[in-house]
């Protein structure tokens, strides 16, 4: 007899995210003898683009999917109505069908797993995905300046603890967010359960053993990329965290040692911001730009030598987990890209799966770039090091882990 779960996430199944970072773990979970009910909040835009491919997916393993239309407007109330639909629907599923465990994914769905707990006795999983409160203020996304942002950052932090000691089991994105929550003094007195699962990946599709040599060919011509050039690869949105301006100006320098190089970025996104940054820094003609598709994202990594990301150093980046590193280690193609970013650093040290850089000045960058030039990297152990950190078969064993654990 499966056992009955439901999982709540504020981020949508059609969106990129869900297809990489809920739907896999979902499809291997219901492989080991549990049955999921799945309730998400999906962006019109994607929803429509993307629902009869997803239906099919979840339908065909079973997990039956409850969409709900996400409210983007107005801030804050847009976001209480949200909970409002999910707590309805959550209490009114649990009374027909009662459900052995609430997995939420990250604080808006836990407001809804915490209410099932204190009502049902329902087994809580709190999946933190990161320091949220916190990342909405590095992010400036709340200014603490405006009163009403001030008393909902302060609301959640106080929901963050509240979560962390009801939770039956958090799940933590990095080793460095754990041993920064197990140092609180509220969690200190009375140590939580917490498992460590990054971003996984899936190493099937992210394999270059499996690519094919003649569709990798075709792809190489459709781009304005030559055999001789260096292709330095950014993968993924351009977004709140990601320095832009930095590595583009990290580009700038390469470029004056490598005039054949090229800046490929594969971004469904922001193009018209990526190529105005481009022309500040004199290299728009050297720039590259393709959206991809997932299945297409394996081929356009293999097109480059080394791959960049920068992320902003703040304290809630303790708790990223970058899904892009384990992408692109899998393909076997090093990193430069910053520390102070969860583990990013240890990962990038054990496996030698790259180069980082503590501080964005011309200085730093031109060191990096004759460390580039004058360090061999392994691309075996570059993937064995995705393998061991990044595999997605061993992130759903470690759920099936908690799972199991909470259940007994």
């Amino acid at each position: 007899m499966p056992i009955h779960c439901l999982y709540i996430s504020y981020d949508g199944m059609t969106d990129s995210l869900g297809q990489s970072q809920v739907i896999p773990y979902l499809i291997g979970l219901s492989k080991k003898g549990f049955s999921f009910t799945l309730i998400s909040c999906e962006k019109e835009e994607n929803y429509t683009a993307n629902k009869e491919k997803i239906s099919k997916i979840l339908s065909d393993n079973n997990i039956q999917w409850i969409p709900l239309n996400y409210t983007k407007k107005p801030p804050i109330f847009s976001t209480l109505y949200d909970i409002y639909k999910i707590k309805k629907i959550a209490a009114k599923l649990q009374q027909e069908q009662p459900f052995s465990v609430v997995h939420c994914r990250s604080y808006i769905a836990a407001l809804v797993g915490l209410q099932l707990k204190k009502r049902f006795g329902i087994k809580f999983i709190f999946d933190m995905r990161g320091f949220w409160a916190n990342e909405r203020v590095d992010g400036k996304i709340w200014n603490l300046k405006n009163p009403v942002y001030k008393i909902v950052y302060n609301y959640f932090k106080r929901k963050e603890i509240e979560f962390l000691e009801t939770a039956d089991y958090t799940i933590s994105l990095t080793h460095n967010a754990e041993q920064e929550i197990q140092s609180w003094t509220s969690i200190k007195n009375n140590p939580i359960k917490i498992q460590v699962i990054p971003c996984c990946v899936d190493l099937d599709l992210f394999n270059p053993k499996k690519l094919d040599a003649q569709k990798l060919q075709i792809l190489h011509s459709t781009l304005p990329l030559q055999k001789e050039d260096f292709v330095l690869l950014y993968l993924g949105s351009i977004g709140t965290w990601y320095m832009l301006d930095e590595m583009m100006e990290f580009f700038s320098v390469l470029k004056t040692k490598k005039p054949q190089a090229k800046f490929l970025f594969v971004s469904k996104e922001e193009h018209e911001r990526i190529l105005i940054t481009a022309e500040k820094y004199g290299v728009k003609d050297s720039i590259v730009i393709r959206p991809g598709n997932r299945e297409e994202i394996p081929y356009l990594i293999a097109l480059s030598n080394y791959s960049i990301f920068f992320i902003l150093p703040s304290y809630s980046k303790k708790a990223s987990s970058p899904t892009k590193q384990g992408e692109i280690m899998a393909m076997g193609i090093p990193i430069v890209c910053n520390t102070k970013v969860g583990d990013t650093d240890k990962v990038v040290k054990d496996y030698n799966s790259g180069i980082l850089i503590d501080n964005f000045s011309a200085k730093d960058f031109a060191n990096a770039i004759e460390k580039m030039d004058n360090t061999f990297f392994d691309a075996s152990k570059i993937i064995q090091g995705a393998y061991d950190y990044f595999s997605l078969e061993k992130g759903i064993e470690k759920y099936n882990d908690v799972y199991q654990s909470v259940l007994s």
